[in-house]
């Protein structure tokens, strides 16, 4: 059975609380676990949520603000401390490759992880194999920024009855979804005749931007929508200061993106615990959930209008 689950291991954005440490994001797709801007502590935040450093199997960081990088350095030490056996790769912006270097020296340590760089020098697809595409596109903040996508591809599964009654199993069963058609017993049998297709889960991870095209792409139709919620709607100055986004203006990219659920996390230190980012995001789009500090979501596929 396979284990989509997002944590959030950390929901602060540049200032932790007492509640709340800097952000940190992990999900768990299947066989890979996908690390996104570990801020400081995310060790730590780690072993709270019992993940473990053997888990990861990419690492994402959308720009090099210290709230979404600073974490980076005790990660990288621990895959080599607790020597995991599979190469690591790390997606990052191309401007900021010296930021990368100097994370990776700013201590000593016996260097036993496979880590391999991926500096993103352009938007499109960065990563892809026979199940995921992963795309990047920039965002608008003060430096170069980037959000992601993780869509699963579509699959194709038989209908049993269908192949039943005209008489198709084994090898012809195989020949058809490999080729799309075949000719059997005298008559042209299309795959979609004996078919369905089961429609790939998505994801997108979109943090410190204001209100732009490529998010709104990133999002658009994905059944989980992680984004940040820096500000409320009363400080929407501030937000367009700093180009970042209120609760108000997240939930007006996830309607408009027709998303499924939206998670919001990234909060301001300017704001208590008890801060109601979701009540004001939910009189825009129904389904929205306020993270906390190690809060867990199944990823669940959304019926799309």
């Amino acid at each position: 059975m396979s284990t989509r689950r997002f944590t959030a291991l950390g929901t602060a954005s540049q200032v932790p609380t007492t509640n709340r440490n800097q952000h940190a994001s992990f999900l768990k797709w299947d066989k890979d676990g996908f690390l996104f801007d570990p801020g400081e502590g995310t060790q730590r935040q780690m072993i709270f949520s019992g993940i473990s450093a053997t888990e990861i199997t990419k690492i994402f960081i959308t720009h090099f603000h210290g709230d979404h990088c600073l974490g980076l350095s005790s990660v990288l030490q621990r895959l080599s401390l607790d020597r995991v056996p599979h190469p690591v790769q790390i997606y990052f912006p191309a401007s900021g490759k010296r930021y990368f270097q100097h994370i990776q020296e700013v201590a000593s340590y016996y260097k036993a992880a496979f880590v391999e760089p991926h500096p993103i020098y352009q938007e499109g697809i960065i990563f892809s194999d026979d199940t995921l595409i992963i795309t990047a596109q920039r965002l608008k903040h003060g430096m170069e920024t980037f959000g992601y996508k993780i869509e699963e591809r579509n699959s194709v599964n038989m209908i049993r009855e269908r192949l039943e009654e005209l008489e198709i199993s084994g090898p012809t069963a195989g020949e058809l979804k490999e080729k799309g058609s075949i000719i059997h017993n005298g008559k042209v049998i299309h795959l979609e005749d004996v078919s369905v297709v089961r429609r790939g889960q998505s994801f997108a991870f979109i943090m410190d931007t204001a209100m732009c095209d490529a998010a709104l792409d990133l999002a658009k139709d994905v059944d989980m929508l992680v984004t940040e919620s820096t500000f409320l709607r009363e400080d929407e100055d501030k937000a367009a200061a700093y180009n970042h986004l209120t609760a108000s203006q997240a939930a007006e990219l996830a309607r408009k993106a027709k998303a499924g659920v939206l998670l919001l996390t990234h909060f301001s230190q300017r704001y208590g615990p008890d801060a109601d980012f979701a009540a004001e995001a939910r009189a825009i789009h129904h389904n929205v959930l306020q993270l906390h500090d190690g809060a867990t979501y199944e990823l669940i596929r959304h019926k799309h209008l």
